[in-house]
């Protein structure tokens, strides 16, 4: 049977209450609540911190133990990866992002079997946001640099118009050209395409660059999100425990 889906009651774009959520019987987030609306929300944290645990649980890949997830009004705690992913969420996963053995062409058009618009529409945004991609379609993606195969990966997710765009560590392991291009990427894709975005960054000063507000997430718990502007060394110091 068919997902059904409901139009969504207000601007926002992703709820979570309550959430918990781990491997086998062991939690790793305790009780996580925050809101996404159309911005950039960007969670901090250190190594082991829950930030990619969180993030794959939204993306559905990691089953809810308590609490709930509703992205546009609606309720996708236990739905699965391709319901969500059709009701607008596209993730890019730190590891593993890219299908190595196809070319970029082919991890794209996989991303373009979820959406309505024509294919070579979506293609050539894609090209227009990297445009580096537009000439190497043909190359295996196994074969690219840590950035090119980002691009591939931000890219095939794109390639599905998401409304909320879910990126764990998009700059780790990056050279700092890269870095730099990513940051301005995904405010050009906010922007432009007018997709929430939820990162999730060890780099608070460049992620603090591009975010409307931001949360900590220390030991499987969330700080209460603050306005960008409003983050100071204290308040930061606080969120991570320090």
């Amino acid at each position: 049977m068919a997902d059904t889906i409901t139009e969504p009651t207000t601007d926002t774009v992703l709820e979570v209450r309550n959430l918990r959520s781990g491997y086998g019987t062991v939690p790793v987030l305790n009780g996580i609540t925050f809101d996404v609306r159309n911005e950039i929300f960007t969670i901090l944290g250190s190594n082991g911190a829950g930030k990619t645990t969180l993030l794959a649980t939204l993306a559905r890949l990691i089953p809810v133990m308590d609490g709930s997830i509703h992205v546009q009004g609606q309720d996708v705690s236990n739905m699965p990866a391709y319901s969500t992913a059709r009701l607008g969420v596209g993730y890019v996963p730190q590891e593993s992002a890219v299908f190595p053995d196809l070319t970029i062409m082919e991890n794209l058009s996989i991303g373009a079997m979820i959406g309505k618009r024509s294919t070579e529409e979506r293609l050539e945004e894609v090209f227009d946001t990297f445009p580096d991609l537009r000439t190497k379609t043909h190359l295996r993606a196994g074969n690219l640099s840590g950035g090119e195969s980002r691009m591939v990966a931000c890219g095939r997710a794109l390639m599905q118009d998401p409304q909320l765009l879910l990126l764990d560590e998009p700059t780790a392991g990056l050279s700092p050209l890269y870095v730099e291009q990513f940051f301005e990427t995904i405010e050009l894709i906010h922007k432009t395409r007018n997709v929430a975005v939820l990162l999730t960054e060890q780099n608070a000063t460049k992620a603090l660059g591009i975010a409307d507000r931001v949360m900590v997430l220390s030991l499987g718990e969330g700080s209460e999100p603050l306005d960008a502007g409003d983050v100071t060394t204290e308040r930061l110091k606080e969120a991570y425990k320090l």
